[in-house]
């Protein structure tokens, strides 16, 4: 259940990963007209437009992303099975198609069906195509029906499986729908305290991969509460009633002063902390690890470097983190991001009518950079916590540090590490991860890989994680030219 869950919050990046070009869109559009938001420029009406094209679409992108991602070898037809099984769905539960099988007048429709078309929905019909298409991909029929085999035959049984699948969904899709209702107002009641309660949470799951997974209940509609694409819809959003200023982002806010200070400040305890002789190797790294996070958001080189070595100090960073969402949350300090909380997403939202107080962000970050720096730097020394830099010197481990300049060097330099092409079954990557189905996780080597990456994972015995950074894509398609 562990892995499968994994997988699925592995395949949400796809969908995800187009977020950063509505972002850019509607920032543009709002940077260029922010007081009529599209209406006093065509130029800025041509971006938010399509900005919101995407934002619009979620939920189908999540059933045609989803069913791609965890679809065995990435087809197209696992796509086209998530689209027709996600077009099956929403036109057979629709309330007029309700209404018509049901009998039943328009107004007696429960409310859910009016609502079908979500990420929800998108997000299961993603998951049955691609469980459908890993069955029946490779079936062989009857000669004269030959040209419908195999892959070609997994939308035709997507189409009739979805069928059943409304079927069911028609009798139990508004308790469904009340239960996700209830628990995004349920959230939502906590207001700021529920917001940091996801902060926590939201990093505290980093570690096993399924912070993707929690992201989507509160950025998506999958429970009500959409935060991403409200936000990024702006003036749209406030007009259509789904955007509350000073509430809409508060989901998102609080991560902009741990990214691009917050980590920081650690990354400069590290280095404070660190042995007089590791001292220039370890401001290399940082300095590089820093700049991701500050600029991208991008954090998990940073936090991969000490989340093992010092759980307690993870801990710490996982609580601070909530106690930043709640505090942006509470003074209504907004701001929203297409990919992570850097600098980047920062800037372009600072036009939206959604984002408010966004400079605040900006000293409390300041605030919390002292605050990482001087907690980090005390527990480090007052524990001793082996922190990059501060390692025993283990005198059994007599290979360099291997040095990498391209991606293909890396896959290379990996690829022994792992057990060879031998002990590799399935080659994957999410945003900063390789996700690797291996045969025998115990044969990896954990120490020679965290020479070359960030860190190493293995979930299972037959599951690794090898943390990469955003270049990852490039790496996986190298190892996967080397399997």
């Amino acid at each position: 259940m562990f892995s499968y869950l994994q997988k699925i919050g592995k395949a949400l990046m796809v969908p995800v990963a187009v977020l950063p070009a509505a972002a850019i869109l509607l920032g543009l559009g709002y940077w260029i007209d922010p007081v009529g938001w599209g209406g006093e420029s065509v130029l800025a009406a041509f971006f938010i437009k399509s900005g919101g094209a995407i934002i619009d679409n979620m939920p189908i992108l999540f059933a045609i992303g989803v069913a791609f991602g965890m679809s065995k070898d990435k087809n197209g037809s696992a796509a086209l099975a998530g689209l027709v099984s996600f077009l099956v769905v929403t036109t057979l539960l629709s309330p007029g198609a309700v209404g018509m099988i049901k009998g039943i007048p328009a107004n007696e429709v429960p409310a859910g069906f009016s609502k079908i078309n979500n990420q929800f929905t998108g997000i299961l019909c993603g998951v049955i195509s691609s469980a459908l298409y890993n069955r029946f991909s490779e079936v062989e029929l009857p000669k004269f029906l030959s040209f419908f085999s195999g892959k070609r035959l997994v939308p035709i049984i997507s189409s009739f499986v979805m069928m059943l699948v409304s079927f069911i969904l028609m009798y139990i899709w508004p308790a469904v729908y009340s239960g996700l209702v209830s628990f995004g107002e349920g959230i939502s009641k906590l207001g700021p305290l529920g917001a940091g309660i996801y902060g926590f949470f939201n990093r505290l799951l980093i570690p096993v991969g399924l912070h993707h997974a929690l992201n989507s209940v509160f950025w998506f509609d999958v429970a009500g509460i959409n935060d991403i694409p409200n936000f990024l819809g702006g003036a749209k959003s406030i007009a259509e009633g789904t955007a509350v200023i000073g509430k809409t982002g508060m989901y998102q806010a609080g991560f902009f002063p741990i990214m691009m200070f917050g980590l920081l400040g650690a990354c400069l305890a590290f280095v404070k902390t660190a042995k007089p002789e590791n001292r220039a190797k370890i401001s290399s790294i940082m300095l590089a690890a820093g700049f991701a996070s500050f600029f991208t958001g991008v954090t998990e080189p940073i936090e991969f470097a000490f989340m093992f070595v010092a759980p307690g100090l993870y801990l710490v960073h996982a609580v601070l983190t909530g106690i930043s969402v709640f505090i942006a949350a509470s003074m209504h300090w907004m701001a929203g991001f297409g990919f992570s909380a850097g600098f980047i997403d920062l800037v372009l939202s600072t036009r939206n009518p959604l984002a408010q107080g966004w400079y605040m962000l900006i000293i409390q970050g300041l605030v919390f950079f002292v605050i990482y720096y001087v907690v980090f730097k005390f527990a480090i020394e007052k524990f001793n916590l082996k922190t990059p830099g501060r390692e025993d010197d283990d005198v059994s481990e007599t290979k360099e540090t291997v040095k990498v300049t391209s991606n293909t060097e890396l896959a290379t330099a990996l690829l022994p590490l792992l057990g060879g092409k031998e002990n590799i079954i399935n080659i994957d990557n999410c945003t900063t991860r390789l996700r690797l189905e291996v045969i025998d996780s115990a044969v990896i080597k954990d120490k020679e890989i965290k020479k070359l990456v960030p860190g190493v994972l293995k979930p299972s015995k037959s599951a690794v994680q090898v943390i990469v950074g955003p270049e990852v894509e490039f790496v996986a398609t190298e190892l996967k030219k080397l399997v």
